[in-house]
């Protein structure tokens, strides 16, 4: 658990978030070496940005770990736009893996629009933060898909929110679901909006619904 003190703005989410980041990659590599990762997927974005320098550059430069900015909504930056053009271009991703490039007014491709699977309505936005390919990050990404949201992104989140709720019931404190039943109170097994339908198999409606909230 820790206290943030920088509020949350657009553009600024290292300033907020990176020191706790960077000391949990530095309290890993400490206690349990062998588990370090060999790449860290980053949900904020890293060189689609209004810098050009976003919170997945940042965590990659300070930790020496090659780094992925996946986000979930288009950061509007360089002249790219959540226009009636690039919505037409979601439209024409058919399957998972189906990707664009993200081209700004300056000529330079900032990331790509990726489809994470089958089942998908709503494009993750991937681009590079540190120590790799744009074309690898893409396919990084895409592989760890279950769902909308690339696993290790999705699984820290449910865990992070589990947490949560655990400290609260130790401390008695009431949280948000207070009143509500054990039932409704539990955490789900999918943060809101992921799609819960895996890769490879049929649902009758597409999945989609809202971008998962960040605390």
């Amino acid at each position: 658990m820790v206290t943030l003190t920088a509020p949350y703005v657009s553009g600024f989410l290292a300033f907020r978030e990176l020191p706790f980041l960077v000391d949990a990659v530095q309290r890993l590599r400490q206690r349990e070496p062998h588990l370090m990762p060999q790449v860290l997927f980053v949900d904020g974005n890293g060189v689609l940005h209004h810098r050009g320098f976003g919170v997945a550059c940042h965590l990659g430069v300070l930790t020496d770990l090659p780094c992925i900015g996946v986000a979930k909504k288009l950061l509007q930056v360089d002249g790219l736009e959540n226009n009636a053009l690039h919505k037409e271009k979601i439209q024409l991703l058919k399957a998972g893996g189906d990707s664009f490039p993200l081209m700004g007014g300056s000529g330079t491709v900032l990331g790509r629009a990726l489809r994470s699977h089958d089942h998908s309505t709503k494009p993750l936005y991937v681009s590079v933060g540190h120590k790799i390919s744009l074309e690898a990050a893409v396919r990084l990404t895409h592989s760890c898909c279950k769902f909308r949201i690339p696993e290790p992104v999705r699984q820290a989140d449910i865990r992070s929110r589990d947490s949560i709720r655990r400290t609260r019931e130790v401390q008695g404190t009431p949280g948000p679901q207070a009143g509500r039943s054990k039932e409704a109170q539990r955490p789900k097994a999918c943060p809101q909006g992921v799609s819960e339908e895996p890769a490879g198999t049929s649902k009758g409606t597409p999945a989609g619904g809202k971008a998962c909230p960040r605390f």
